[in-house]
């Protein structure tokens, strides 16, 4: 509840500004808030002055009127912590927070967040955050309190994972894969590796497009060639690599689980004494900024991350602030193949 004082702060500031606009204190604040029942033309002048003047609206009123905080949560966990390094999520999350906030939300990173020495579960973080909604990345999608958040009356949207009743967005894995593999395919290669990460909805799709590619153009693909690495963990890619190297019949081209992952792969070719593309070819995935900075620039399928975040967060918004018609939906979004210059022609 607001002490009095808090509502002379709030009204004062509101009789200033109407004073200063020539409107009511009811025009004044319908005009701070959106309303539409108030003309654009004075809805400008109330919010331009109100910038002016240095007025700040008082958050807990806003949310005891609207029932809103505008405060989004984020649920991001990278297995390797390499946290906001890894560029494709940076990115994604940047443009996710850069959508919101221009819709006037806030972000805050949900963990198991220790208050008075006890851990919370992530949604009694988001609770206790108050937050209006939550977009989940990269987690353990079957961890429990994953799918408590999941399915709790907090609107959530999911980046790559379908909860029934969530709205998802989705890189199209498959299809990305399945192009870059054509592609490969189209170079004259048929004996190709793939290396890829942890058994998750993303790899299986990503696999599928793979296999799917091949068949289409009657490969069959040993299953020595099929190796599990880690996402974004050059380590296991190396480790990977150097398994593949040392077959009887090595492949001509090798699929790394990310453009990250490939810099592991690409130590072990070097000290193998291999050249790229000249005596082997690569490809990687995610397009992130590493991949065409290396020489020779990774072939590689960019993923939109640009477009993911954005998506995510009207989405999510949506859901907010407009429950009575929101439908939760799956929002699949198209990559592109950056040639690059690591496959040769066979």
């Amino acid at each position: 509840m607001l002490g009095e004082t808090g509502k002379e702060t709030l009204m004062t500031s509101l009789k200033e500004i109407a004073a200063a606009c020539g409107v009511s204190v009811a025009t004044a604040s319908k005009a701070l808030n959106g309303y539409p029942d108030v003309g654009k033309k004075t809805t400008l002048l109330v919010q331009n002055t109100a910038k002016k003047m240095g007025y700040l609206p008082n958050s807990l009123a806003r949310a005891m009127r609207t029932k809103t905080t505008h405060n989004l949560g984020v649920l991001f966990i990278d297995k390797m912590q390499s946290g906001l390094q890894h560029e494709y999520f940076s990115s994604l999350l940047e443009s996710f927070k850069a959508t919101a906030e221009s819709k006037g939300y806030d972000i805050t990173f949900i963990t198991q967040h220790l208050i008075s020495n006890q851990s919370m579960t992530y949604l009694e973080h988001c609770l206790y955050r108050n937050c209006d909604g939550v977009l989940i990345a990269s987690v353990d999608f079957h961890d429990p309190m994953v799918t408590e958040l999941a399915n709790s009356n907090i609107p959530v949207v999911t980046i790559d994972y379908i909860f029934d009743g969530c709205s998802a967005i989705l890189s199209d894995n498959f299809g990305g894969m399945k192009l870059l593999t054509e592609y490969v395919i189209s170079k004259g290669h048929t004996d190709i590796a793939f290396i890829h990460g942890e058994q998750t909805t993303v790899t299986q799709k990503r696999l599928a497009g793979f296999f799917k590619a091949c068949q289409q153009a009657n490969l069959k693909i040993p299953k020595k060639y099929i190796y599990q690495a880690g996402y974004h963990d050059p380590k296991s890619s190396e480790q990977a690599t150097r398994a593949l190297l040392t077959l009887t019949h090595p492949p001509t081209c090798i699929f790394y689980p990310d453009d990250f992952s490939f810099v592991g792969g690409m130590n072990e070719l070097e000290r193998q004494g291999l050249h790229i593309p000249y005596d082997i070819s690569v490809a990687g995935y995610d397009g992130i900024l590493l991949s065409q900075v290396l020489r020779p620039r990774l072939t590689t399928l960019k993923q939109d991350s640009l477009k993911i975040g954005q998506a995510a967060a009207a989405k999510l918004i949506e859901n907010i602030e407009h429950p009575d018609t929101f439908m939760p939906e799956q929002v699949m979004i198209d990559g592109y193949l950056l040639e690059g210059q690591t496959i040769n022609t066979l």
